[in-house]
């Protein structure tokens, strides 16, 4: 029975409570979103667009891994969740740069076409604030 605290920062610190379930929420919708979008398109019409509907799954994968992390908690799962969320963030960076910079490469949007623009942006805000959470070095006082 141990009477101190945790050994390392933040190892009592639950991912998925308080705005950490806000979190898990939104990666849960996205992951069912992207997924279903990804499904649909590849099924439907795949050479039209099969670069854009290979992002979209590996976005649904991506999110998918990220609701995982923050559900199960702990200190490997935040650093893995911090590792996809960086992740996430270039993949969105770079897919909106690319849809931007050349729109007949993406005949048909991904998840994170123009930054996620048909998502009302969420796409490129939620890594961002996923990393601010996933970073914290404390465990709140309950």
């Amino acid at each position: 029975m141990r009477t101190e605290g945790p050994a390392e920062p933040g190892a009592g610190f639950e991912l998925g409570r308080g705005p950490g379930r806000l979190l898990v929420w939104l990666y849960g919708v996205f992951t069912v979103a992207a997924a279903s979008r990804s499904i649909v398109q590849m099924l439907m019409d795949f050479g039209r667009a099969p670069l854009a509907y290979v992002l979209s799954a590996a976005a649904a994968v991506v999110y998918a891994f990220i609701t995982y992390s923050l559900v199960r908690g702990g200190a490997t799962a935040r650093r893995a969740a911090l590792v996809c969320c960086a992740a996430e963030l270039a993949g969105v960076l770079t897919v909106g740069t690319w849809t931007l910079a050349d729109p007949g490469a993406f005949p048909d949007a991904t998840v994170w076409s123009d930054y996620g623009m048909g998502y009302l942006f969420i796409p490129v805000i939620l890594p961002v604030t996923a990393m601010m959470w996933l970073r914290r070095k404390t465990a709140p006082q309950e």
